[in-house]
């Protein structure tokens, strides 16, 4: 039975600066790209380019190693450097920087396929997989091996349109502007499943979006369009999963192990560029909004192109930003320079004033109103997380399931004591991972 997701909040959506602009390209094209080797889950690519190569555009430059989806060009010009460079996460990774010729010369090793009706599942899983699509709502896991495991388990397929986020505006312009796309790919990941039909989960802030994907898919029927209650965190997997069909996923389990394979919107379009034109992932859609831009945007930018340009094409700052943001207010990220590319996950640049940003204020004591515990949407109890977080109790928090937080921000939206909650548990989670590396090396020597 269809049921609602337990938890969740209701910020404003704060959408209506972008919500009602076309995606456009940049003005002006980027004179260099700084391309990571880690746009994925996994480990980072191996650059397979030198300082001095010319490339042209979709040619692969980071090859996997391991977990991951191969990196391409997303500009034609010279290699100028292949070194560690500043990344959205808060590190530097390796990356390929390439000077631009401006002349976008298209080079891709894929093949076309307009009528893919007769590709197997293991040919569309080697497209997806050579074109370096990955997960493009941030999550950044590697698309080929969600289909490629989920065969054969997925009886269900949705891809999320939900963009719960406030601010972001990227994946409704695509569902608004090419829909074809979106219901493209969708076709494409049935067709890689083997199944008959598809869902797509747009959360009703976006009607415009819902209609024109519906008279999209006219009378066959294969592709549901379905409008959801807008209420966050409904844009997570797990959450949507339940939202769509009832089916819970248990504490530690993965969307396959109750019969769904879940996509974003942006994703499948990415698929459906793979399969039908033969383009690699090389360019995404984007938000630059906030109330420190003078123009706020949706634009189609090149991977690489810096922060700094992404914030040029919006006209620079109107006043000094409080801070600037890869993702939105909830789960974005702050950055400390501008100088980051973006990466294939990055679906928005937030430019917050200090009067719009809420402010770095002071932890008070906690007040045990369980307001965090009602807001949770993975049934967890952040207040005594934290606690055993600020004891350095480690396998405590674990005990929780601290491991299974989604990082929604929800519990730091809604608490009193303004305690920094999510921050407290990505710290525990690294500390978790630190501590089962040390004892697998110890085993390790052990049995050595």
């Amino acid at each position: 039975m269809k049921q609602s997701f337990y938890g969740g909040v209701h910020p404003n959506d704060r959408k209506e600066a972008t919500n009602r602009l076309a995606v456009v390209p940049l003005s002006t094209q980027p004179k260099q790209v700084v391309i990571a080797m880690s746009m994925h889950i996994g480990a980072p690519c191996k650059p397979v380019v030198a300082v001095g190569d010319q490339v042209a555009v979709g040619q692969k430059i980071g090859e996997i190693a391991g977990l991951g989806a191969p990196v391409h060009a997303s500009v034609s010009g010279k290699v100028v450097a292949v070194e560690p460079r500043p990344y959205p996460g808060g590190s530097k990774v390796m990356s390929v920087v390439i000077e631009n010729d401006f002349q976008d010369t298209f080079a891709s090793e894929l093949t076309p396929h307009p009528d893919y009706s007769g590709l197997s599942a293991e040919e569309i899983v080697e497209i997806v997989k050579e074109a370096g699509i990955t997960g493009m709502g941030g999550a950044g896991f590697p698309t080929h091996v969600k289909i490629s495991s989920g065969i054969g388990k997925v009886d269900t397929l949705i891809l999320n349109g939900a963009e719960c986020e406030p601010y972001i505006t990227a994946d409704h312009r695509l569902m608004l502007e090419q829909g074809e796309r979106v219901i493209g790919g969708a076709r494409i990941l049935m067709q890689a499943f083997g199944l008959q039909s598809a869902t797509i989960g747009v959360e009703a802030n976006k009607p415009d979006a819902i209609e024109h994907l519906q008279a999209l898919v006219g009378g066959k029927g294969d592709v549901k369009v379905e409008s959801l209650r807008t209420r966050y965190p409904q844009g997570a997997e797990k959450q949507l999963i339940q939202r769509i069909t009832g089916r819970e996923v248990a504490p530690g389990g993965l969307p396959a192990h109750v019969g769904c394979a879940v996509f974003n919107v942006g994703t499948a379009a990415a698929v459906y560029d793979a399969v039908v034109e033969g383009k690699p992932l090389t360019h995404r859609i984007l938000t630059v909004t906030g109330d420190a831009i003078k123009e706020p945007k949706n634009l189609l930018v090149p991977l690489g192109t810096s922060f700094q340009h992404i914030i040029d094409e919006g006209k620079g700052f109107k006043e000094t930003p409080d801070r600037i943001l890869t993702g939105g207010p909830m789960m974005g990220i702050a950055q400390f320079t501008l100088e980051v590319g973006c990466i294939k996950g990055t679906n928005a640049v937030l430019c917050m004033t200090k009067k719009e940003a809420a402010p770095v204020e002071k932890e008070e004591t906690c007040l045990r109103c369980a307001r965090c515990v009602n807001v949770c949407p993975m049934h967890l109890t952040p207040v005594y997380m934290h606690l055993y977080a600020e004891k350095g109790m480690w396998k405590e928090a674990e005990a929780l399931n601290v491991m299974d937080c989604i990082e929604c921000g929800s519990c730091n939206y809604i608490c009193p004591a303004r305690l920094h909650l999510v921050q407290s548990f990505r710290n525990t989670k690294g500390q978790l991972r630190q501590l089962a590396a040390k004892e697998k090396a110890a085993k390790e020597a052990a049995k050595a």
